[in-house]
This record gives C-alpha cells, structure tokens and sequence, in this order.
C-alpha cells in the first residue's frame, strides 16, 4: 500500500510562477563555499603558503604595493600591529555587540605596563642590573605581565559597567579611554607625563658590527630587513596565535553565546545564555589581546607619551572593524590594512601643496557614510556559524541531489510502506 501527501506532492504555484532564480552567490561566498569544503589539513596545505607569501612582502617589496615616501616595512609593522587591535575589538564589538569606543584605553594599559618596567625614566624600572628582568629577554618576559594586567582591567572595568547597553555603554568606554590618556598625562612622577618613557626594552637578537643594538632596534633602519620587517614578523606570529585561539572560542559554547547576545540579548537570556558572564569573558578576552598589541607598540617605536592614545586612535580602530566587517576575522584584518596602508600611500601624493595622506579622517569619514548607505555589514560580513562542528554538518548536507540536473531527493512522504 502506498502512502502519499497530495499536498506535498504538487509543488508551490508561487515558486512556478517565479522561475528559474540565479545563482545570488558572489564571489567572496564562493570562495568561502570552496573553503568551508576543504578538510583541516588541506586548510593548513592551502594557509601556510599563503602566510609565507605575506611574510616576504616587505623584503621583496613589490612596485605596486610599495609606499614611496614611507618605508615599507615599518608600515607593514603598523598593519601588524592594527590586525592585532582589529580581532581583539572584534571579539567585543563584532562577536558580542559590545559598542566600545575607548579600547585605546586597554592599548595604553599593555603599552605602558611593558615601558613602567623596563624604561630607565620609570620609577619602577626592573631592568637594572639587581633587577627582575634580563637586558636581553626583558621585552618578552613583559609581554605576559602587559597581558595579564590588560586582562585584569578589563575585569574591573566590565564587572559594574556591562550591565549597560548600547549608547551608555559607549559613553563609559570612551570615558574609561580618556581617563586612562589623562592619568599617563598627569601622573608625572611615575609616567613621566607628556615627555613620555623612553629607551623601552626590546628583543636584542642579531647584534653585529654593523647593527651593534640588534635586529629590533629602531636604529636599523638600512637595506630590507630592517626593524619594520622583523617587529611584521614577530606581530604576524601574534596575530595567527589570536586567530586560533579566537577561531576555537566562536566553535565553542562561548561564541554561540556571543552570536546569541549580540543578535538579541534579552532572547538569550530568556532562553537560559547567563548573557553577564559571557559579555564579561568577551570584554577581557579583548582587553588581553589589546594590551598584547599595546606591548607590541612599546617595543617596536621604544618610546611612549600619553598623545599617542587619544580618542582619534580609538575610532580607527573601530573603523577597522566597521570598514572590513564585524564579526568576521579575517575582514577585519583587512580593515586594518586598509587603516594602515592607504595614508601611507597617499603621503606621496600632494594637492595644492598638501600631501593627501594627511586628509585621511576626511576620506574615511566619507568612507564610512558611503559603507553605512550600500553595504553597513563591511565589505566582508559575517556569516553565522552557531554549531561547533560546521564543517562536519555542512559537508552532511552536501548531498548528490545537489549536483546540477538532478532531480530532488525523494520526500519521506512518498515512500513505499509494506502492509
């Protein structure tokens, strides 16, 4: 005897009327498609080439990514440095929905850490010869300190303000980042206020007759491979540590929690998400990778003053995120290149006397107005990914039906049951 559902049998009359519908996939979901199909392994087959190819651009240098006017390796460094910001203030404003305008504040925080420590202007230098820390490895033994108290502060500054949302919370933040300015600006016993810290610590690697400080030092600033093109490598290497770690935290329960807070918070906490512990994870989770950048900063110039955190940093920052696309990793590392790279390029390009580098907040701006009117989701949006196993479920889904000039799978309401 055979069992069949009329209904499900006769197709749609809309979806008749409608037609064939063209492919809607652009490029950029196709590649992700192609990506998504691969297996782990091929992934990292296909990855590390790629990584390679980045690592040899500021050696090799290529005419027309070159910046005339700027070396190419100290922007590179910068671009580092910014991809690093970028994915820790997309953890809390793309992963979470957390608007933070003062995340300069947790950059500042991990820069001055390592330059309270090690600079010999600070009160609290350790870098002496009875002190904590070695001449030679006194930068990297900072960097897990800068992170740890960069993390902590975030803790104290999440715990009574994440109860916030929206416009109140940006207000906090970007105050929290003022104040931060203010306090290295007027503390001048132990910051050295406006004069800033100098002589900070930095790796001493490669010294030689000819480059007597080392490799990372900001004096070698002849040939190639100059002090830009070994602080890139060193900030490459932080970014892919931030991209796994952040990766597993989006496959796992925290990221699914993050998603479901950021599209509506007060479903999630209906459904059962404690939305307060995981906006905090979120926000010290940023902070920490904040002052990692913030570290990366002191050792790579070795000289900090309170002007280099203003508010104006922050909203590049932000601008990043916004420009390559909140929520997905890898478009807000384009972002940051896009920060970096473009007025760098443009500072040889002069109109009426004026280089046009220096018309950058004017053009980002802009910039902005037009992304928020054809594409407010960035040039790279995110997709939605709420299962931990993605690439498991979504290669179960692949199923032959799929292929062009196959039919349909059969529907479990037309089978044959035997009586």
């Amino acid at each position: 005897m055979s069992t069949e559902n009329p209904a499900a049998a006769q197709p749609d009359p809309t979806e008749l009327l409608k037609g064939p519908q063209p492919d809607r996939h652009g490029v950029g979901d196709a590649i992700r498609g192609w990506w998504n199909g691969l297996a782990r392994p091929m992934q990292w087959l296909v990855g590390v080439p790629v990584i390679a190819l980045i690592a040899i651009l500021p050696v090799w240098r290529p005419p027309i990514l070159d910046t005339p006017g700027t070396d190419f390796g100290g922007v590179m460094a910068q671009f580092a440095m910014y991809a690093l910001i970028a994915i820790g203030l997309n953890v809390v404003v793309g992963q979470a929905g957390l608007l933070d305008l003062g995340y300069v504040g947790f950059y500042a925080v991990g820069a001055y850490t390592v330059a309270l420590l090690t600079s010999p202007n600070s009160p609290w230098n350790k870098m002496t010869e009875s002190g904590f820390f070695s001449e030679d490895w006194a930068w990297l033994s900072c960097l897990p300190i800068a992170v740890a108290i960069t993390a902590f502060t975030g803790l104290i500054l999440g715990t009574p303000t994440l109860r916030l949302r929206g416009d109140y919370l940006a207000i906090v933040t970007l105050g929290f980042g003022e104040i931060v300015r203010l306090l290295a600006d007027n503390l001048t016993d132990v910051t050295n206020g406006g004069q800033g810290l100098s002589q900070i610590a930095y790796p001493h690697l490669g010294e030689t007759e000819d480059k007597p400080y080392g490799v990372f030092s900001a004096g070698n600033t002849g040939g190639n491979l100059n002090s830009g093109v070994w602080w890139f490598w060193v900030g490459m290497v932080m970014v892919i540590i931030a991209l796994l770690l952040v990766g597993n935290l989006e496959r796992s329960r925290v990221g699914r929690a993050w998603v479901a807070i950021r599209e509506d918070e007060d479903a999630a906490e209906i459904m059962g998400v404690p939305t307060f512990k995981f906006k905090l994870w979120a926000f010290t989770i940023g902070a920490s990778i904040g002052g990692l950048s913030g570290a990366l900063y002191a050792g790579q110039v070795q000289f900090i003053n309170p002007t280099g955190f203003n508010v104006i940093n922050s909203m590049l920052f932000l601008c990043a995120v916004v420009i390559g696309g909140q929520g997905n990793k890898l478009g807000v590392i384009v972002g940051a290149f896009i920060i970096v790279y473009l007025p760098n390029r443009a500072m040889s390009i002069e109109i009426g006397g004026q280089s046009l580098g220096d018309y950058k907040y004017l053009f980002f701006g802009l910039a902005l107005v037009v992304l928020m009117i054809f594409r407010p989701q960035g040039l790279f949006p995110a997709r939605q990914k709420l299962l931990a196993y993605g690439r498991q479920i979504y290669q179960a889904v692949r199923r032959p039906s799929d292929a062009p000039g196959n039919g349909p799978a059969p529907s479990a309401a037309t089978t044959e049951v035997g009586g």
